[in-house]
């Protein structure tokens, strides 16, 4: 029979053959490289057999596929579970060990918790068993076999697992020397595949999930062909940890979060409340610009506003728990588009007032739990950067394309340049997630498409990630550390103004259903300072800094006449911070710099009797003595470049 290869060609097989015989036609290193394939677009084992004429096949390796990673990753999840095993022996239990985006983990029932002190121990034995070589085994067992055999093996979990499996459903198990599991692969051919692993860290988790189950231990680890990748690997890693926005955000006093407040509710200090409202002046003038008209509205609303919205059937599981005032339910609420379709249907309006364009910087709330909350990355209060656009059908595409044009915008004067565009569509299989309304789907879907197309935007789609009351475009960005983030995001809905009956009078003199543009361009202004400290490690633009420039007089006699620049400096609208403690100049200058302001002027006799300032620039270091008019002209201009 015939297959056709990722390139688009075929060859000539025998019918019935695995995937790893077919990789050693193609090439002996590919096969030596394999680790799963991708048959007809499903993930499939190296020892999967062939049976389908024509079938597209395309064979993953750890460097040339996601899917090729995931497999030497679980791989090595076993392999770490054996090594657990023959240490701890029956105090371990066995649950689930999945790859996971950048590695992989196991959660184990053990007696006692098992200290980051053994891992060197733990990593030993894995080494010992990668070098035995192991063959992996693939075979299936019946139901009542599988649980009989996990009881066997006093694996409580898995017989769990099992008994929750659809009827008819295959069991597959992988075994390794002594180590049998419970498993859907794919895995490597034998545990030798394996080359360079690392344990990273332990933490507890909740069987399934669920916080009303026992806590497991976790055991988080990482493994690479290469020993270099693993080194670059963990340098990156620790890169991470430089640039966690929790730890700057403690060093710079941007930020701070207490537990008589709650978790998820961070407080934002002086230096971090000078950065949200710059970055919301930045955004409000942006908008202005374009014809937004911003507005207020509450955070608590009626649990009638969301049940009309759809967001109570779709939605109230991330919502706070309802709270009774007298004879009304009132919610905090998790967005704001039901408020501004109120607002739009406050008034009459003409084809000729649209698009109308509603915005607020409005306070939001997720019940998000405990175990979920980082930082300002995921928090229970949010503010957004909101505004929904009513348009008419014809309008949709310019709209549409001004939106697309404030996002690059935005991103030009930031300097991202790592991002894509994302079309988010509806899982047609998942009815609960989403409104069911099957042509209106398929109008708005198609319709953005086509209005991407349009707009020559490069993008690719994603099923399931669509919102519950439609399509929309996000703009997925690669954070400094690796993450796949969504900043910004433009929804296209036909269902929310069918849901509140809006209108607007169209140009035959009848009422016509507007459709509605949602948006947000920095998405939360939380998120989006946390991308920022993690994208600058703290050392924000000069625009954007908290503390634009330092005053270091090198003596007290040289305070007065720090004052005196201190003053010309505020006059010219910088931001400045007078140092005027009895230390030494060097760990004053130590100190600015770890503070990362951008300007250091350092104050003595000759700069007192010149009228001059000694400059030292957080990029370019010690700049020399300048005219303090030069000085202030050059910042101003600085700050003034920055589109704002």
């Amino acid at each position: 029979m015939k297959v056709i290869l990722k390139d688009g060609s075929s060859l000539e097989v025998e019918k019935g053959i695995s995937v790893l015989d077919l990789a050693k036609k193609i090439s002996e290193g590919l096969a030596r490289m394999a680790t799963c394939a991708k048959v007809n677009g499903e993930v499939k084992d190296l020892r999967y057999n062939i049976e389908e004429e024509n079938a597209e096949v395309e064979i993953c390796t750890f460097d040339n596929s996601e899917e090729g990673k995931k497999a030497y990753w679980h791989t090595t999840s076993h392999i770490m579970a054996q090594a657990i095993k023959r240490i701890y022996g029956k105090d371990i239990k066995l649950a689930i060990g999945p790859a996971i985006d950048d590695g992989f983990y196991y959660d184990f029932d053990v007696k006692e918790n098992i200290s980051s002190e053994d891992f060197e121990k733990i990593e030993a034995e894995m080494k010992k068993i990668i070098k035995e070589d192991l063959p992996i085994e693939r075979y299936t067992l019946s139901r009542e076999e599988a649980i009989k055999f996990e009881k066997e093996q006093g694996e409580s979990y898995k017989v769990e697992l099992i008994e929750e499996l659809p009827e008819g459903e295959e069991i597959s198990f992988y075994k390794q020397g002594e180590f049998t599991d419970l498993c859907a692969g794919p895995h490597l051919m034998s545990t030798g595949k394996v080359k360079s692993v690392k344990i990273l860290t332990s933490s507890g988790a909740y069987w399934r999930g669920n916080e009303k189950n026992k806590m497991l231990q976790r055991f988080y680890g990482v493994s690479f062909p290469k020993a270099s990748q693993l080194e670059e690997h963990l340098q990156k890693l620790e890169d991470a940890k430089q640039r966690d926005h929790r730890k700057i955000g403690k060093q710079l006093d941007l930020f701070m979060t207490h537990e008589l407040v709650g978790s998820g509710l961070p407080m934002y200090l002086p230096n971090g409340a000078t950065v949200r409202r710059l970055l919301e002046q930045y955004i409000l003038n942006k908008e202005v610009k374009l014809g937004y008209k911003h507005v207020y509205t509450p955070s608590l609303a009626n649990v009638a506003l969301y049940k009309t919205s759809g967001h109570w059937d779709h939605y109230k599981e991330d919502m706070f728990p309802v709270m009774k005032m007298d004879n009304e339910e009132m919610v905090l609420r998790p967005m704001n588009c039901p408020h501004h379709m109120l607002i739009y249907k406050n008034a009459m309006h003409s084809y000729r007032d649209l698009p109308i364009k509603i915005g607020e910087l409005a306070h939001d709330f997720r019940y998000e739990a405990s175990g979920s909350v980082c930082g300002l990355e995921r928090v229970r209060e949010m503010c957004q950067n909101d505004a929904h656009i009513f348009v008419t059908p014809e309008q949709i595409k310019p709209v549409f394309g001004e939106v697309v044009n404030l996002i690059l915008s935005v991103y030009k004067d930031f300097g991202f340049k790592d991002y894509t565009f994302r079309l988010s569509l509806r899982d047609k299989e998942n009815k609960e997630k989403y409104f069911d309304d099957d042509e209106m789907w398929e109008n708005a879907e198609s319709q953005l498409r086509q209005i991407l197309t349009e707009l020559n935007i490069d993008f690719y789609e994603a099923k399931g990630e669509a919102a519950f009351y439609g399509p929309k475009l996000d703009v997925q960005i690669k954070t400094a550390i690796g993450h796949d983030i969504t900043i910004s995001t433009c929804q296209l809905d036909f269902l929310l103004p069918q849901r509140f009956e809006l209108e607007y009078i169209g140009e035959d003199g009848k009422a016509h259903r507007p459709i509605v543009i949602h948006r947000a361009i920095l998405g939360t202004f939380d998120r989006f300072i946390a991308f920022l400290i993690e994208e600058t490690k703290g050392a924000f633009p000069t625009w954007l800094s908290p503390v634009q420039v330092k005053l270091l007089p090198i003596a007290d006699a040289h305070v007065e006449y720090a004052k005196e620049v201190q003053t010309k400096l505020e006059e010219a609208g910088l931001r400045v911070e007078l140092d005027d403690r009895n230390e030494k100049i060097g760990y004053k200058i130590r100190e600015a710099q770890l503070q990362k302001v951008p300007y250091m002027l350092v104050l003595g006799d000759k700069e007192k009797e010149a009228g001059t300032v000694g400059v030292r620039s957080r990029t370019d270091g010690d700049i020399g003595a300048m005219k303090l008019e030069e000085f202030v002209a050059k910042v101003v201009d600085e700050v003034k470049t920055f589109a704002h």
